[in-house]
């Protein structure tokens, strides 16, 4: 499952239980990205807070399904494929449309996002994610002048940013540790957005 030790549920004492039990979902099932942080919990509830946040808040005006999709689409350019399955499958069942999921889909993994079926304003915020991903240091106001054009306000710019960087951060936890999806249940998330302390898995 890693490449490090990591604490299995059922061996967890402490403050790790404690955050073990906010996190698991059915069957006291915790994420593998999660188990990670297992010799350093105060980490994990660090990641665990900013997922939260920046993914699950009610906060965010941009829907959900379309801040999946950023993580999709970033993990893809990753190439990490663990946050690629889990994020897919929350996306897959936030959207309730498959076509529309499976064209997504099909659009990440040829780096074609033209083609997906979104609209311009999100095909923007989608190359706002690419050249964040992939050129950082090459970002210019430009590139945010071009969301605010196309409708976003800067509090949502502001939402693209921080899913875009979140991904990249969970991405580089998974890939530099050798975590796999071995035991996960795929597509599990908080979901209880309007509870920002809630960070069960549903």
């Amino acid at each position: 499952m890693a490449w490090i030790e990591t604490v299995p549920y059922e061996d967890a004492v402490g403050k790790l239980k404690t955050l073990y039990d906010r996190v698991k979902g059915p069957g006291d099932n915790v994420d593998n990205i999660m188990m990670m942080h297992s010799l350093r919990p105060h980490t994990m509830e660090g990641h665990m807070a900013i997922y939260k946040y920046v993914l699950h808040h009610s906060g965010n005006t941009i829907p959900k399904w379309f801040l999946e999709t950023l993580g999709v689409w970033v993990s893809s350019l990753n190439e990490c494929s663990y946050c690629v399955e889990h994020h897919f499958s929350g996306l897959q069942r936030l959207l309730q449309d498959d076509e529309k999921a499976a064209g997504i889909r099909a659009a990440v993994e040829a780096r074609e996002i033209d083609q997906a079926p979104l609209d311009d304003r999100q095909k923007v915020a989608m190359e706002y994610a690419r050249q964040l991903t992939e050129d950082p240091a090459g970002m210019r106001e430009a590139i945010v002048a071009e969301l605010r054009s196309n409708g976003y306000s800067d509090g949502e710019i502001l939402e693209i940013n921080q899913v875009s960087a979140y991904f990249s951060y969970a991405n580089r936890t998974v890939l530099g540790l050798g975590c796999s999806t071995d035991g996960d249940i795929l597509g599990l998330s908080p979901n209880k957005s309007d509870d920002p302390d809630d960070w069960s898995h549903t």
